[in-house]
């Protein structure tokens, strides 16, 4: 399913989000040091064996260090971003779920509905809704059928009828079957 709003590839993204990144707090060095981890024990690889230990090292600051793993998978390709906001949502929910670019793919056209909102509004509606436009629906095609002056056999009717008891509870039951003794009799 394409999603309703206007594609940003995640480069691109990853543009946007970086000074919130390199400035973001809740950047620890122990997430940071997970995001590495994951980027590089990812298949395919995103960051050598080499590349992370360069950027794990604890001679460099964090943010300095930060900074240098951003620019480099900026430069890397689409599906080493893409690993990244996976590692970053990973490994830090609370600061994927605050970056930037995702409050603009949220907002973009208040007026369209998301993929998840409209699971949401057409699964609003349990299994009790659902059965009572099917009755309705089937009750109204039995009625046309029955009602039909084209119809000569009501004998037809009298058997879908007949059918359609046994699926029902002891009360409907009841009184589909003195609808079709009544329907027997005036015959």
């Amino acid at each position: 399913m394409i999603p309703r709003y206007r594609y940003h590839s995640y480069c691109d993204r990853l543009l946007q989000d970086t000074p919130f990144l390199k400035s973001n707090r809740n950047l620890t060095e122990r997430i940071v040091d997970k995001i590495i981890l994951q980027l590089n024990r990812v298949y395919p690889q995103v960051l050598s064996n080499r590349e992370a230990e360069k950027f794990r090292s604890l001679q460099i600051s964090l943010r300095t260090r930060l900074a240098d793993l951003l620019k480099h998978i900026q430069g890397t390709g689409e599906r080493e971003c893409q690993e990244f906001y996976r590692a970053l949502q990973n490994n830090a929910d609370r600061v994927y779920a605050t970056l930037p670019s995702r409050s603009n793919l949220n907002t973009s056209d208040p007026l369209e509905i998301s993929p998840d909102q409209e699971r949401i509004i057409l699964n609003d509606h349990g299994p009790v809704f659902f059965l009572a436009c099917f009755s309705v629906a089937a009750g109204l095609a039995f009625l046309m059928y029955y009602n039909n002056p084209e119809v000569k056999s009501p004998s037809s009717a009298r058997k879908v009828f007949g059918f359609t008891a046994i699926g029902f509870g002891r009360h409907i039951r009841n009184i589909l079957i003195s609808f079709l003794e009544d329907a027997a009799l005036s015959l």
